[in-house]
């Protein structure tokens, strides 16, 4: 997997690559990038009782104050729409692992890569994830089991403890289906809303406690055959609204059908009913085309031949300073039931990478089997378990590997 950091006009490897870094920020910048650096150690040996609180603080003690407000301050403020001073320590501390500038540096020099945040390769499907979930379906389909697409479930009916009947709409049709075992994926305040009759008030009240962060993405279709090989530039620069930008053709070239261009993912991180979500596609089309050309990765004035927007809505569960507290309360009241187990991102309102998604939902297979699995604690050292703001959010305000 290659990757490359945008701010203030250069473009920075990462992992990081020591000359590439000094030659981009400059001997006086790299100077007082140290200078900061070391007072930041100091500071941490006068006052050893010292705890980061917040992310801005624990950032700087790893990494001095002039590094984090070039390297993380903005990025993090664009994925998350809260300033760095109301986000936890404890997501720093998971989410950027065995990470400080002494071990950046040690791994430019020697090449060593011990944090997870420094992850270089995995294996990556020819014609992208979907290809998963399209190869589940075939086996599911295959063994009598279908799978209903565009299809929203309307009501989720219970007598007790025991899940009894799903009502859900396909278009105009109305289904219901019936089990002796239901495992749930949708983002758990939804589920909640549909069961009938409806949780205690209690639990309904820590529903509306969640939030959740939307994402959307602006696919350009470039008439340019290459643009740069990197499969990933994140934009640190504030002046630009998107946020991270997919080389597709980077991950496999057959994503591309037309070897003679190339399409570029505008990745932009907002909330459903901000200025951003609400502009519209021919909107976002213009800024993100606008975007990508004032970056300087390649695309030129007409290079833009076409576009596709694609919303996403809860791509992220925020954790906010009542998460867990909220959580608690409905992770209680779902494991009540003797017939319904919760799993994912969204079904546990958990930020696991796919990997622990998925080990969620293939463990509480296990549990139907006769198993007994605490879906709650799978991989709970492991997974990124961000912790978040400490004040309520506005209710709305790699090297390319082909997986044989």
């Amino acid at each position: 997997m290659c990757l490359l950091l945008y701010y203030q006009g250069k473009f920075y490897n990462y992992p990081l690559s020591l000359f590439n870094a000094l030659s981009n920020l400059g001997i006086i910048q790299s100077f007082l990038i140290l200078v900061s650096y070391l007072r930041a150690k100091l500071r941490a040996k006068l006052n050893p009782d010292f705890e980061p609180e917040t992310f801005e603080e624990w950032v700087i003690d790893c990494f001095g104050r002039r590094l984090y407000r070039i390297f993380f301050k903005t990025y993090t403020e664009k994925v998350w729409g809260i300033p760095c001073t109301q986000i936890r320590a404890d997501w720093a501390a998971q989410r950027i692992q065995n990470m400080s500038l002494k071990r950046a540096v040690i791994n430019a020099v020697f090449k060593s890569q011990n944090a997870k945040s420094l992850i270089k390769e995995f294996k990556y499907p020819v014609l992208g994830p979907g290809m998963m979930w399209e190869r589940c379906q075939e086996k599911l389909e295959s063994q009598g089991a279908p799978v209903y697409l565009h299809t929203t479930v309307t009501r989720i009916e219970r007598e007790g403890t025991r899940i009894k009947r799903i009502t859900a709409k396909q278009g105009d049709e109305t289904l219901q289906f019936t089990g002796d075992h239901f495992i749930s994926s949708m983002p758990v305040t939804a589920l909640l809303y549909r069961l009938d009759p409806p949780p205690p008030d209690h639990v309904l009240e820590a529903a509306k406690g969640l939030n959740y962060r939307d994402f959307l993405i602006v696919s350009l279709v470039i008439n340019q055959q290459d643009l740069f090989p990197d499969n990933w530039i994140y934009i640190h620069s504030p002046e630009f609204k998107v946020g991270r930008i997919q080389n597709f053709k980077n991950w496999s070239p057959a994503m591309v059908p037309d070897p003679s261009k190339t399409c570029l993912g505008m990745e932009y991180f907002c909330s459903e009913g901000d200025q951003l979500w609400e502009l519209s596609d021919v909107e976002l089309i213009e800024l993100a085309s606008r975007e990508a050309i004032d970056l300087n990765i390649g695309v030129n004035q007409g290079d833009v031949e076409d576009g596709v927007v694609i919303r996403q809505h809860k791509a992220y569960p925020v954790y906010d300073g009542e998460y867990r507290k909220h959580l608690q309360v409905i992770q209680e009241y779902i494991q009540t039931f003797e017939n319904l187990q919760t799993v994912g991102r969204n079904g546990m309102h958990r930020y696991n990478n796919q990997d622990h998604s998925m080990l969620t939902a293939m463990l509480a297979v296990k549990n139907i089997l006769g198993e007994n699995h605490d879906l709650w604690n799978v991989n709970v050292e492991r997974s990124y378990h961000e912790e978040f703001t400490t004040k309520e959010l506005p209710k709305n305000p790699q090297r390319q590997l082909v997986a044989k």
